[in-house]
């Protein structure tokens, strides 16, 4: 690594000066403008785009890719960070222009801009700048809290409406994960960045939490395709017990992202020491309303015993939120244990 002396000019202004051979291989010469950005680590950087980073653009011949492997191509492009991706065949058939369409309409940003026979051209025409990791999370938070809460509405009263809604807004949920995943590789491989005002610790931090909360939402969609798969008939006392559990994980849920938001390190300890108190709950539900019980349909068992464990796992992942809430609180200079 070269070195470089800071020098003070004009009393208040500190300057260095530029490699010469980097200058004349990006093109810059005397009196020309360079492009001076702050990263979220602290490094400065400069880059001869004034205007804008530079197109990176990613073509992928997808002759003979087709399904699932397809869009696992696409989704594997677009976190890289391309801002236009190009995919090409001899001849692309309709199915494969169908999977890209599809892909693109479950991600935030890309466009298709241009297709022919031989290739489909997507943009990613979202703007870093339009949603910060700090809300995505947010937002991914808000949309699983709901997905859960309506999951055991539907489970209770065997609403396959509800139910189906339930499963849909998942899309949603993934999509922000995306994104965040895609903002967080940017800012790690110095492709570009989102925030000035967040660090490159919070945007890891931010992209761990994501993953259970998008976990979460995987489990609320397991619940309400129970409902459609096998429509439990459950008494009154079983759908209090069930209900009880529920508000009791989303609550514990709830708290987790809120001690990351707030680096409370007390909340999230509270949050941690729920698990124990789930696997009470759980414990004795099946021993007074499941293990032994003998008027219960097959179907009904399978979906009783699916929502059980996907409370008990709920809260095993608000406590992982937990976890990861103290680890980042603790260089925070107003943390309160």
């Amino acid at each position: 690594m070269e070195t470089r002396k800071v020098q003070q000019t004009g009393g208040s202004t500190y300057i260095i000066s530029l490699p010469k051979q980097w200058a004349e291989k990006v093109g810059i010469t005397p009196g020309a403008r360079v492009g001076v950005q702050p990263q979220p680590n602290g490094k400065l950087l400069i880059s001869p785009e004034v205007d804008s980073k530079p197109i990176r653009k990613k073509t992928i011949d997808i002759s003979n890719v087709t399904g699932r492997m397809l869009e696992r191509a696409i989704i594997a492009t677009y976190l890289a960070g391309y801002d236009i991706m190009e995919f090409a065949a001899p001849k692309i058939t309709a199915e494969q222009k169908k999977v890209i369409r599809d892909v693109c309409h479950k991600l935030i940003g890309p466009e298709i801009i241009e297709e022919q026979s031989n290739f489909v051209l997507v943009q990613d025409i979202l703007s870093p700048n339009e949603l910060s990791v700090k809300k995505a999370v947010q937002r991914m938070a808000l949309i699983t809290t709901s997905m859960f809460n309506d999951s055991v509405i539907a489970f209770c009263n065997c609403d396959t409406d509800l139910a189906t809604d339930v499963m849909e807004r998942d899309n949603e949920v993934d999509r922000l994960y995306m994104v965040i995943s895609k903002q967080f590789k940017a800012v790690l491989c110095g492709t570009g960045f989102t925030d000035q005002d967040t660090t490159i610790e919070e945007y890891h931090n931010y992209r761990m939490v994501a993953a259970p909360i998008e976990r979460i939402a995987d489990h609320a969609h397991r619940i309400a395709h129970m409902v459609l798969m096998f429509p439990p008939e459950l008494d009154e006392k079983r759908t209090e017990e069930i209900t009880k559990m529920a508000d009791f994980a989303m609550d514990t849920f709830k708290k987790s992202v809120e001690s990351v938001i707030t680096l409370n390190p007390k909340m999230a300890n509270q949050v941690i020491e729920n698990q124990t108190d789930m696997d009470t709950f759980i414990t004795h539900f099946n021993r007074a309303y499941f293990d032994k019980s003998v008027d219960l349909s097959f179907g009904t068992m399978i979906s009783i015993r699916t929502i059980i464990d996907s409370i008990g796992r709920i809260t095993d992942y608000a406590a992982n939120i937990g976890e990861l809430a103290i680890d980042a609180s603790i260089d925070s200079p107003n943390v309160k244990w």
